[in-house]
């Protein structure tokens, strides 16, 4: 009798050790989420060329092609993800609160922000620029900003940088997302915007007859994918899926085919250095 009162408890030990042994990644991590086959991911919605909510809905971009690539590495399909927009104040709150699994956002590394969120990467390295109306002949570069009206986003350090280095004199606006700041800058409510070439490059793409850019980069900046600072596996297989979206090819293929009509050069992807 006490050898098969035994019998149950003995089985269940040996179900649990095995589950241990065989078991998932915790929930804390991209493979833990990702265990169910869906993925929730932070991008911007406004940003042609890299991450833009069109009208009917669909998501597109070099950012999105990049997490679309990463979330296939985990297992997860393109119909599985959830987007979720994260504008620039947002998006190391959205990381720390867990309402999602990364962040692919035009997300520059810097060491202030690596204080609170791990990064993966780099996936891509661009420099900042300045976009303004196309018929503006005044504006050539970030020093003939002095008492011109420059806009950026909300949280982003790019207009201060103009502002300390260049144009001491110039008038900084901040709207919430970039597109408010180019509708002003249509509107002439503001000279010009500044925040990263490639973002701008989009801009230019979608209306090439009212806007350009101008000047050369005058920064460099090197986008990471943000993820949780504790996930120090996840941030080493996202950066294992850059360096495989690389070797494949479809890395070059991803950037030809969302902004090499802007006009902008086409960098070389950088050297991986987040793992």
């Amino acid at each position: 009798m006490l050898f098969r009162r035994l019998l149950p408890a003995t089985a269940a030990v040996a179900a649990l050790t095995f589950a241990a042994a065989c078991g998932g990644a915790s929930d804390d991590t991209i493979e833990g989420k990702a265990g169910d086959g869906r993925l929730t991911i932070g991008i911007r919605f406004d940003q042609p060329g890299m991450a833009q909510r069109r009208l009917d809905g669909k998501y597109v971009g070099f950012d999105v092609d990049v997490a679309k690539y990463v979330a296939q590495q985990f297992g997860v399909p393109e119909s599985g993800i959830t987007w979720k927009e994260a504008r620039s104040a947002d998006r190391e709150r959205l990381i720390a609160d867990g309402q999602v699994d990364f962040v692919v956002a035009t997300y520059s590394i810097t060491d202030k922000r690596k204080e609170q969120v791990a990064f993966a990467g780099p996936y891509f390295q661009t420099g900042q620029g300045l976009l303004v109306r196309y018929t503006d002949g005044d504006i050539s570069g970030p020093e003939a900003l002095n008492g011109k009206k420059l806009c950026s986003v909300t949280a982003s350090t790019s207009a201060q940088k103009v502002k300390s280095e260049f144009a001491q004199a110039a008038q900084l606006v901040e709207y919430g997302q970039y597109s408010d700041c180019v509708i002003a800058l249509l509107a002439g409510k503001v000279d010009a915007v500044t925040t990263d070439q490639a973002i701008l490059a989009g801009y230019v793409a979608e209306n090439p007859e009212l806007l350009k850019l101008v000047g050369k980069p005058f920064t460099t900046e090197k986008y990471g994918v943000g993820l949780a600072k504790s996930d120090a596996e996840g941030r080493s297989a996202v950066s294992a899926a850059i360096e495989k979206m690389v070797s494949s090819g479809e890395w070059r293929r991803a950037l030809e085919r969302n902004i090499g009509q802007s006009g902008v050069e086409l960098p070389d992807p950088p050297q991986v250095t987040e793992k």
